[in-house]
């Protein structure tokens, strides 16, 4: 222990100081201000509270939500200091962030505008610095994967028990307690490379069961969303899976993607197989119809160039399908106007903060994809297995889900996207950061992964 205070209070000009992290990192254990985390992912995320109503007295969202902020905020160790978060994602969050504000003043209708920044995007931000914040080590990261799983598991699971499937119309799910069967559907699909990742990386037969049971859940409520956006981000997180998700063997990435495919084949109803079949049919609606996604998208598009500057104001989308789109005037002659919500993240987020604010949202994400990707290289230069590595390669995957779901569905603000990027920036701090000014002890401290003890 001297030598540790030593080396901390002196060291030569030319060499950066050097301590053993089991004085600063402890993640051996769950603590409360991590508790409090993984419950906020289970009620903001996984929407727990509303799938058993008699658990929203207590407001778990918000009463999570409050004591991990104050839990990280008075929390004096070393791993969760503030500066550790600095990195080019944080940075370019703030900066979406205070457009969004600015965008406010501009907005079509500046009361919806003010509510979904300062009543909720704001909250959002917050929380996914304490999320990333509060994390101590690998094995923190772990632990907030297995929360997000649960949090999908637990929702595709009461799902699955509540609502039945019927024939014509009724074949797939619709609108249920929080997600649509679009949203529920996405959410699915970024959970499942977490299931993976316990599935090859426990230790233990019952975690390998229990991340198998998992997977096959999410697969079952996923081919009851009968959704096609759900569908085409599924595929690329396949091909992920199989060419990209290197940390595991190919033997065990095969029989991984034949378990989602038994699932799909066994669970997938004729209708279902007839419904992917018209994603890329010229007769589809989505292509021909005046509320169309493509339609949409093309008035999107026109309303980001018609305000390239600030946007109609966040969450004011739909306030410009009705009152901006070439059919409005017909409101005017009693005629019924539909005002769609984008069905794009990223028309979404260009037509309601305008151009700055759409290059500011993907820069968000390549910035993040950019981190995982040197998380996942370090692992040439470590002499030990790199733990790290998996994780980083999960989280890609379940972030390209994301990304190629949210083309066809409106989630640029939401908690799913913004838990997945504080899961990237808090495996950065704890593999990157951790590297750069504490030397490569650091990481292996966290060894070995797969257990959540």
């Amino acid at each position: 222990m001297n030598q540790v205070i030593a080396t901390r209070n002196f060291t030569a000009p030319s060499v950066r100081p050097r301590f053993r992290p089991a004085t600063l990192v402890s993640d051996r254990r769950w603590d409360l201000a991590l508790v409090c985390v993984a419950g906020y992912i289970l009620t903001a995320v996984g929407r727990v509270h509303q799938l058993f109503p008699v658990i929203a007295i207590f407001r778990p969202a918000v009463l999570t939500a409050l004591l991990a902020t104050a839990l990280y905020l008075f929390d004096s160790a070393e791993p969760r200091r503030s500066k550790y978060l600095a990195n080019a994602t944080t940075t370019l969050i703030l900066a979406l962030l205070a457009w969004l504000i600015l965008s406010v003043a501009g907005a079509l209708v500046i009361s919806r505008s003010f509510d979904v920044v300062f009543n909720d995007f704001v909250k959002t931000v917050l929380m996914c610095f304490v999320v990333a914040g509060i994390v101590r080590g690998v094995r923190d990261v772990e632990r907030l994967l297995l929360a997000y799983l649960a949090a999908a598991t637990l929702y595709a699971a009461v799902v699955i028990l509540r609502f039945n499937l019927g024939s014509g119309d009724d074949w797939r799910l619709g609108d249920l307690y929080y997600y649509d069967a679009n949203d529920l559907a996405t959410f699915a699909v970024t959970a499942m490379p977490f299931a993976l990742y316990f599935l090859h990386s426990s230790r233990r037969l019952s975690g390998r069961v229990c991340a198998m049971l998992a997977l096959a859940i999410l697969m079952m409520a996923f081919v009851r969303t009968g959704s096609r956006g759900g569908f085409i981000a599924l595929t690329a997180v396949v091909l992920f899976i199989a060419f990209r998700y290197t940390a595991i063997p190919l033997r065990q990435r095969i029989s991984g993607t034949a378990l989602v495919l038994v699932v799909v084949l066994l669970s997938a109803s004729d209708r279902y197989w007839t419904q992917m079949g018209t994603i890329l049919s010229d007769a589809d609606y989505n292509r021909t119809a005046e509320s169309g996604r493509m339609q949409i998208w093309a008035r999107g598009i026109g309303y980001m160039f018609r305000h390239p500057v600030l946007g109609v104001g966040p969450g004011n989308f739909q306030t410009a399908e009705g009152i901006l789109s070439p059919f409005a005037e017909r409101g005017q002659l009693g005629v019924g106007v539909r005002w769609n919500a984008a069905h794009n993240s990223y028309v979404q987020i260009g037509a309601e903060a305008g151009v700055p604010g759409l290059l500011l949202f993907i820069g968000i994400i390549a910035s993040a994809f950019a981190g995982l990707r040197r998380t996942n290289r370090r692992r040439s230069a470590t002499p030990r297995t790199y733990p790290g590595s998996e994780l980083a390669q999960a989280i890609t995957a379940s972030l390209t889900g994301f990304v190629v779901g949210a083309f066809f569905l409106s989630l640029a603000y939401s908690e799913i996207l913004f838990t997945l990027l504080a899961l990237a920036i808090a495996l950065r701090k704890v593999t990157l950061g951790a590297l750069r000014t504490h030397g490569t002890s650091a990481v292996t401290e966290a060894m070995p992964t797969g257990t959540s003890g």
